[in-house]
């Protein structure tokens, strides 16, 4: 019993070892498959070694074929197909199948030269590609021409001198086939090769029978006449003329036929726009999935949640990225280029997924942002209405508090303090971006006055203030930053004078000068645009007063910075 289970692992074992011995020494495969097919056309299809040589052809062909995933198991379908074809081959030999089977393998490794960008990777299949074009044209094709003119030499020449090439196909430096083109080749070319080798051979033979021409002189015409062809094609294809070429209606025909790629983009910019919370966009996009020809069903995880959509097959195409897993089960059995085919449309969705997902991440970061703008405000505004507060009571606690026009000051105060209190609580209430209300300019600058009266501001209006609208909470918060911040450069230097001017009838701007020293250059060149740190109460205030200009269409900047002269004015932007 033991023995039997360990000749089966060695039977189990043995065939992944052939594999990945294949898949690591590749181009040694191929050159024995080369070998064993060049020792078959010498020895002749009449012999029975060659025949047996044959088979071993098959079975390196197999190792190396770009036709079939190596490492899948071959079913009994396949089994049967690969014996029935290797059976054909065996029995039936003769010159025309052996020519047909060339000009199949050279079709097949034009179709690897295409796909592989490596140097020597495709320097080594055009080895491979020259080796059996010149085996055709010299050994097999004088077989089955209607008059076998190559002389002996010749062929004797080739027998000895083409192995040359296997020697070039060994010494190329190796490369690893690169996993997305290991198992793929490019079909087009491939059955394009293939169409031209049979055409050089049947034109040959044409030029033969009909002008009564030998082999070489035929196979020369030919090949002039089918590069004239491709000239005459390649014109046209691009004519560099300035004028448009076939490839420009082949490319409009291609792309005017709705391709799946297409159509699965439409249908993604669709939800996209649709659906703004990536969980349902997600679902939704899933079940759209499923519902393409190719797909029978899709499952999908993304963090701790996760769903299908459709039926399980046992043909599945992963992909995952960093926020999403999908697993798309195909109808069909996947070929390469379904696979990829099926993988670029889980990439897409999952990119789609991702910008959902950076979006709602903006939106929150947008909301908190508001909320801490918001809050920054709010506090300047506390602050400002605490010092207003702080004046009316030390009015109310001087020694002629209850005089009339103390009481007068407390009554006026009072009530714009408390309506400013109420709307700053509001802010934090709602602390998303509102439109300011407008106030007349006149309105708001008596206001002002009274608010500031008694505290040594100098109040000047250009020209009478009118009744244009202005922006209240902006013009408040505003001008309370500038003559606070000014009051309290008054109060560490003695002596400065404070000045406010309301500016421009119609398009009204205000202008807050002092002074005293000028604002350091370090300090000047960042002050309005970002946070700074400042003893004296300048940076976070003058920066969010900033930012609030902006956002209503005004912008605040230090339009003097001198000594005796330092200004700040909140004008209209310019369009």
């Amino acid at each position: 019993m033991q023995a039997d289970t360990q000749s089966t692992a060695v039977a189990a074992r043995l065939p992944r070892a052939a594999w990945a011995y294949s898949r690591r020494h590749w181009r040694f495969v191929v050159v024995a498959m080369l070998v064993l097919l060049h020792v078959v056309a010498l020895r002749g299809v009449a012999d029975y070694g060659a025949r047996v040589l044959l088979l071993a052809h098959l079975g390196l062909m197999l190792l190396w074929q770009p036709l079939w995933r190596g490492e899948r198991e071959v079913t009994l379908a396949q089994t049967l197909f690969i014996g029935a074809i290797a059976a054909a081959l065996v029995v039936l030999l003769n010159w025309w199948l052996l020519a047909v089977w060339t000009v199949v393998l050279a079709g097949l490794v034009g179709g690897k030269v295409f796909l592989h960008q490596a140097r020597w990777q495709r320097r080594f299949y055009l080895l491979v590609f020259a080796y059996l074009v010149a085996l055709l044209v010299v050994v097999v094709l004088p077989q089955i021409a209607p008059r076998n003119e190559v002389d002996a030499a010749i062929r004797s020449y080739a027998a000895w001198g083409l192995p040359a090439l296997f020697v070039l196909m060994a010494l190329t430096p190796a490369e690893a086939d690169p996993p997305e083109t290991a198992q793929v080749i490019d079909y087009f070319y491939s059955v394009f090769l293939m169409l031209m080798l049979g055409v050089v051979i049947l034109g040959s033979f044409a030029f033969m029978t009909l002008g009564r021409t030998g082999y070489l002189e035929a196979l020369t015409y030919i090949v002039f006449v089918i590069a004239g062809i491709l000239l005459g094609v390649g014109l046209a294809w691009n004519p560099r003329t300035g004028y448009a070429g076939l490839n420009v209606f082949v490319s409009r025909y291609l792309f005017s036929i709705g391709l799946p790629i297409e159509r699965w983009l439409q249908v993604l910019a669709g939800m996209s726009q649709a659906e703004a919370r990536p969980e349902r966009f997600l679902a939704e996009a899933v079940a759209a999935l499923a519902r393409l020809p190719s797909v029978q069903g899709v499952g999908w995880t993304s963090g701790g949640a996760q769903g299908e959509a459709g039926e399980r097959t046992l043909h599945a195409v992963e992909f995952a990225n960093r926020e999403l897993a999908l697993t798309i089960y195909s109808r069909y059995r996947t070929s390469p280029a379904l696979h990829g085919h099926l993988h670029l449309l889980g990439q897409l969705l999952g990119e789609f997924y991702l910008a959902k997902l950076r979006e709602q991440a903006l939106r929150e970061a947008s909301y908190m942002q508001a909320v801490h703008e918001t809050g920054a405000r709010v506090t300047h505004d506390v602050k400002n209405l605490l010092q207003s507060l702080n004046v009316l009571c030390s009015v109310a606690l001087a020694e002629r508090g209850d005089t009339p026009a103390a009481l007068a000051l407390v009554r006026r105060q009072l009530p714009a303090i408390t309506k400013r209190l109420a709307a700053t609580l509001d802010k934090l209430q709602r602390p998303v971006a509102e439109q300011d209300a407008l106030v007349p300019a006149a309105k708001w600058w008596g206001a002002l006055v009274r608010q500031y009266r008694g505290r040594g501001v100098e109040f000047v209006a250009d020209t009478a203030p009118g009744l244009t609208g202005i922006p209240r909470a902006l013009f408040d918060s505003v001008a309370d930053n500038l003559l606070q911040n000014a009051l309290a450069k008054r109060a560490a230097q003695p002596g400065v004078r404070v000045r406010a001017a309301l500016q421009g009838g119609d398009d009204p701007g205000l202008l807050v000068c002092d002074t005293g020293s000028a604002v350091p250059a370090e300090i000047a060149a960042s002050m309005l645009r970002a946070p700074v740190r400042s003893e004296a109460g300048l940076g976070i205030g003058l920066y969010q007063a900033a930012r609030q200009a902006e956002a209503a269409g005004y912008v605040l900047r230090l339009e003097s910075n001198r000594e005796g002269e330092v200004c700040f004015g909140l004008r209209r932007a310019a369009a």
